[in-house]
């Protein structure tokens, strides 16, 4: 009865161990997690993914800067009633010529000038912007371009030469009537032609000329 009786202990004892192995395999094919033997190293997590890198931000453009670059190219010119290129310049001429060297064409008078683009305050004038007073007609009769910080560069006919003064001199601030934007001139390169006529020596009232 002994042998008989730890027989049958055994054969149940193999019986739990081989349903306990069952079991167990079960539950890793249903998904369960792997369970690490003791002592185990756990894998490492994954990296999480990383942000995209943020493009750089486009440089600012200085509005109108090729603008007023090619107007002080002319300093010194000599004013010329009517003249409208590189001989002489009369005031609006002189922006006329200038816009134009940027792709844009402007009106030739002055009053046609005023109507272009967005009227602005002067507190909003910045380099490029068209500046107008009130000289020798009732209305807008001078033009010329603003360089900022109170300055403009024009084609007057006193002194006799394309200059820079300030707008802000009494004789131009009560003379002021407004100051026009015209859009997108900083989108535009500056436009080469081979029929632009030769710029000719610039020569300052009173100065000699050489003998050459």
């Amino acid at each position: 009865m002994s042998a008989s009786y730890a027989d049958t202990t055994g054969v149940i004892l193999r019986a739990l161990i081989v349903w306990l192995a069952i079991v167990s395999g079960a539950c890793a094919a249903r998904g369960g997690s792997p369970r690490p033997f003791p002592g185990a190293a756990v894998p490492p997590a994954p990296d999480p993914p990383s942000a995209p890198a943020a493009e750089p931000a486009p440089a600012p453009v200085a509005p109108f800067g090729s603008v007023v670059r090619t107007a002080l190219e002319f300093l010194g010119v000599p004013y010329r009633n009517g003249g409208s290129d590189p001989s002489g310049f009369d005031c609006s001429g002189f922006v006329q010529w200038v816009f134009g060297r940027h792709g844009l064409t402007l009106p030739r008078e002055v009053r046609d000038q005023y109507q272009v683009g967005s009227k602005i305050d002067l507190e909003e004038v910045r380099e490029g912007d068209l500046l107008f007073f009130e000289t020798v007609a009732r209305g807008a009769s001078h033009v010329g371009i603003a360089l900022g910080e109170g300055r403009f560069v024009h084609a007057p006919s006193s002194r006799g030469v394309v200059r820079v003064e300030p707008y802000t001199a009494s004789y131009w601030a009560r003379r002021f009537v407004g100051a026009r934007r015209v859009a997108k001139v900083e989108e535009v390169e500056t436009v080469e032609t081979e029929t632009a006529p030769p710029i000719r020596p610039r020569v300052f009232p009173g100065a000699i000329q050489s003998s050459r």
